[in-house]
């Protein structure tokens, strides 16, 4: 039985929709109830719905075999996994945004809101530029608004937060997008298993097929 955590949200529903496309489908989890795991025996596939944050803690701690999440976890959190695939799906930009007439002055310390102190650091550090982190969990737009902060580091999908607050995205830093992840150990003793998932999701992702996203009760 390979176990699947599943992110909760928009995200979870489009990648068990694909590996539901890929054969791994399980018939309980669209059942209207409250259980917390939802296993197909014939299919060998157990999943369990997760915080999205979580999924690689899951996976990492060998809870799970495999999971999804989207690479910004990845890159700020650096788990100890194995990245098997690029789904595609769940795709925006991590970047650096202000207001559109922001002037960077190098002589001073850039302040620097985000969720993402790692990839913020990372990023600056290979300008060479410095910077003060405000480490904030919500809300990062407000933070140039009220003069807490000179620029933002965040995620965007589609920029309409960023433009609503006369905000533009300055700099792009990585592209973003869901991964599929597998644990270290599972990975060795789940081999062939865990490649053919791969290889299946693989398959559905690079067909032509449209995969219609299945809508779930978690």
């Amino acid at each position: 039985m390979i176990n699947v955590a599943l992110p909760k949200g928009r995200l979870g529903e489009k990648t068990y929709s694909l590996m539901a496309a890929a054969g791994y489908d399980c018939p309980s989890i669209l059942e209207k109830n409250r259980k917390l795991t939802f296993e197909n025996p014939e299919k060998g596939v157990r999943y369990f719905w997760v915080k999205p944050s979580d999924v690689s803690i899951y996976v990492e701690r060998g809870a799970a075999d495999v999971g999804v999440c989207g690479k910004d976890i990845l890159l700020e959190y650096a788990p100890d996994i194995y990245e098997l695939l690029d789904l595609g799906i769940g795709k925006c930009r991590m970047c650096v945004a202000g207001f559109s007439d922001f002037y960077d002055e190098e002589e001073r310390t850039l302040r620097v809101a985000t969720k993402f102190p790692r990839i913020a650091a990372g990023y600056y550090e290979s300008i060479g530029r410095d910077i003060d982190i405000i480490h904030l969990n919500g809300s990062i737009e407000i933070a140039p608004i009220l003069g807490l902060s000179d620029v933002i580091v965040d995620i965007v999908e589609t920029g309409n937060t960023l433009r609503e607050n006369n905000l533009s995205v300055l700099k792009e830093i990585v592209p973003i997008s869901a991964r599929f992840i597998c644990n270290k150990v599972s990975y060795q003793f789940k081999h062939p298993e865990i490649l053919k998932l791969r290889d299946g999701l693989a398959d559905v992702i690079g067909s032509d097929q449209q995969v219609e996203t299945i809508r779930l009760e978690h």
